[in-house]
Formats: C-alpha cells, structure tokens, sequence
C-alpha cells in the first residue's frame, strides 16, 4: 500500500471511530468489564497515544538527520516483515498485563478523544507529502518490529487503527452484554 492510500484509510477508519463515539455515553466510555479489560475510551486513547508518542514521532526522528535514536542500519525482525508482507497485524488479541506503563488512562471526556483523533489526522496529512523525499535506509527501531523506516512508521498508523477494530467491537458487545443483563 502507498502512503496516500493509507492516509485515505485512515481518514475513513478516524470517521468509524468518531461515528462510533457519538453513540457513547461518558460512563459506556469508561466503563470496564473487568480488571484485565479495557474500557472503550482507554482503547481510544491509546490509538491516540500510540500514534502521537511513538508512530509519528518516530516518522519524525526517520525524517530528521540528525535523529539520535535513528539509525542507518538494521533489520526487521520476522514479525516486522509478515506484518509488510500481510498489509495489516494478525486478527490475533494482544494482551498486554496491566501495568502503569503501557495501561492508557481514562479519557477526560469525548472531547478528549475527538481532539486527539482530528490532531493525529492533521499530523498525518502534514507528514504524508514529505515522505517522499525521505531516505528509507534511515530507521528508528521497534520493539516487536524492528528497524522501520519512516513509511514503515506511516502505513503502521493505519494498520494499527484497523486492528483495534477487533477490540472495539469485542468491547462494544461487552456493553451490550452489560446492558441485556
């Protein structure tokens, strides 16, 4: 996939989410079926976060020469080159244990999340033309993936967004399940 399809991708998968948040309440928003489990609103605030402190700050330090933890070399790993090859993350669950670290806060409120999601959009599409003046060689690794290069980085925003589809709507039959109770 090209980097202007994925941002048209995206742009799509931004409205799914955000036609979806509308029909939340703050509370379904926040709410948990359990410990392990997390709510719908942490779900989007860690596509958010994901995206803003590590996918495009990532993008940005490939399009930086002068990048301190960029590197010129490397590799990926066997999981970073299936995932290039499939186009998109295995439609497996990630489980992460909860921990301070990795679990992402509740969100404030909806205005929150619809902040967030415009401002990755925008970043996106700030980013997208440039990418075509940009080395590939220049990468900055990841931890399950390996050295990517800043298109890596960029197609791996839509991929991620795409993959948490499965988690949203494992968390929005929860509520519904909540609610039949």
């Amino acid at each position: 996939m090209n980097t202007n399809d994925s941002l048209h991708r995206l742009e799509e998968l931004t409205n799914v989410y955000l036609d979806e948040l509308s029909g939340f309440s703050e509370e379904q928003l926040t709410r948990k079926s359990n410990d392990e489990e997390w709510s719908l609103g942490q779900m989007y605030v860690h596509l958010i976060q994901s995206a803003m402190f590590m996918q495009i700050r990532n993008i940005e330090l490939c399009m930086s020469s002068s990048g301190e933890e960029s590197t010129l070399t490397g590799e990926k790993t066997e999981a970073g080159k299936a995932i290039f090859a499939q186009g998109s993350f295995p439609p497996v669950r990630i489980h992460v244990p909860p921990s301070p670290q990795y679990t992402p806060a509740q969100p404030k409120d909806k205005e929150q999340i619809v902040e967030g999601l415009h401002k990755v959009l925008q970043r996106m599409k700030e980013i997208e033309p440039a990418l075509t003046k940009l080395s590939l060689s220049q990468t900055v690794s990841h931890p399950h993936f390996g050295a990517l290069n800043g298109k890596e980085w960029f197609l791996l925003v839509e991929m991620h967004y795409r993959h948490h589809l499965l988690q949203k709507d494992r968390l929005k039959k929860n509520l519904e399940d909540v609610v039949r109770k």
